[in-house]
């Protein structure tokens, strides 16, 4: 184990590392509150780890599940790195791969892996088949518990959870506290310690700023900004799909070097797209907030937000893709006169007033910041993820 610590620059544990490893190893379960790139992925790896390779255990001996494919994928690359110099082994099973990938996972989860980690849905698909074997688990991790429950997988996280042995060890990683997390928690945890580190708050070296503008002047100064900033690495994000798509196409056309990765995409196909990236092949990655907790790339210079997330957690885990482990990066924020009010919320969760920057005086002047003039409605439920925003 130290010495995959030394390959991969592990040097000194982060806050949340040497508050919560500890309690892993007595054997407690743990409830962990913290923000993205705190280092909570080591954070549960490194006991996890410690107990498999201490102990010639046959079985599999962890589950974790993770809301999306890019987040198993980065939790498995982790472990694969922290376990190269022990006997554990790890599979990531997660859906829209085709028929020889499933095969695979198949014959992994029957013959059996230290650690399997996993996308809720392509999980339970396996247990209805009889393909895994957890009658022996000794730990369960729920990572971006909260991202699952407002993505609408509470259901089937308990009924994953219904064939689990009832005497394992339960650790829960979230960057919120919502009630049907605590809900969860009762329901599935003994005595659970709890660690909060930091909740909902950036990290302290991302320079944030906000333009107000209309929506036809957001290309246009993204397009300004580029090419003011020599950056070799650049996160878009916008809040649809089609948005996402459609971006591509006008900065594809600008002769920017850029790249989508959406649902409408093959595995492969996305997993080339994050290649390309994260090899700097590519400067620009546009995408929708299914990224926002779910990749692990380092020195993205700057992340622009083209729209307002439209819920306020989600503008922390956007701009938490820049200055990752204590570096420093810049966050920028599109906001059109409707999105005013919902980024008013944002900078009342995060205690802070974000600077409105000025705008490139070619480029003409946006909107005034009133924030009370257009209300914003927001009906999401989000203990389930279904609902709408609307405006008036």
């Amino acid at each position: 184990m130290l010495e995959g610590l030394d390959a991969m620059g592990f040097s000194k544990p982060t806050p949340i590392q040497e508050m919560v490893i500890p309690l892993i190893l007595q054997g407690k379960d743990v409830i962990a509150t913290a923000q993205t790139g705190t280092g909570k992925t080591a954070a549960y790896l490194l006991p996890v780890l410690n107990n498999i390779s201490h102990n010639a255990i046959p079985h599999t001996s962890t589950l974790i599940i993770a809301p999306t494919r890019e987040l198993a994928q980065q939790i498995d690359q982790a472990f694969q790195g922290f376990a190269y110099f022990t006997h554990a082994s790890s599979i990531a099973v997660y859906g829209g791969s085709d028929g020889t990938v499933f095969d695979r996972e198949k014959k992994a989860l029957q013959e059996g892996t230290s650690v399997v980690i996993a996308t809720p849905g392509r999980l339970f698909s396996h247990m209805n088949m009889g393909n895994a074997r957890f009658n022996q688990l000794d730990c369960l991790i729920l990572d971006e518990a909260d991202k699952m429950l407002d993505m609408g997988f509470y259901d089937d996280i308990i009924r994953i959870i219904s064939f689990l042995p009832a005497k394992r060890q339960n650790l829960l990683f979230s960057a919120t506290m919502p009630p049907k997390m605590r809900e969860l928690a009762r329901r599935i945890m003994s005595a659970p310690a709890e660690v909060n580190i930091a909740m909902s708050k950036p990290a302290e070296g991302i320079l944030q700023g906000a333009y107000l503008l209309y929506d036809n002047q957001k290309t246009t100064l993204l397009k300004s900004l580029l090419d003011k900033k020599n950056l070799t690495s650049v996160l878009i994000f916008a809040s649809t799909k089609s948005g996402v798509k459609a971006l591509e196409r006008e900065l594809k056309s600008l002769n920017l070097s850029a790249k989508a990765i959406h649902s409408d995409l093959s595995q492969e196909e996305r997993e080339n797209v994050l290649l390309s990236f994260r090899n700097r092949n590519t400067q620009i990655l546009v995408a929708t907030d299914i990224l926002s907790r779910g990749i692990d790339i380092d020195s993205i210079g700057l992340v622009v937000n083209y729209d307002v997330p439209g819920d306020a957690e989600d503008y922390v885990h956007r701009v938490g893709r820049t200055a990752r482990a204590e570096s420093t990066g810049v966050a920028l924020t599109f906001i059109n006169e409707h999105d005013q009010q919902r980024f008013a919320q944002i900078e009342t969760l995060i205690d802070r007033t974000i600077p409105k920057l000025a705008m490139p005086q070619d480029l003409g002047t946006g909107p005034l910041w009133n924030p009370k003039e257009f209300r914003t409605y927001n009906y999401r439920n989000k203990s389930s993820g279904r609902g709408k925003n609307k405006r008036k």
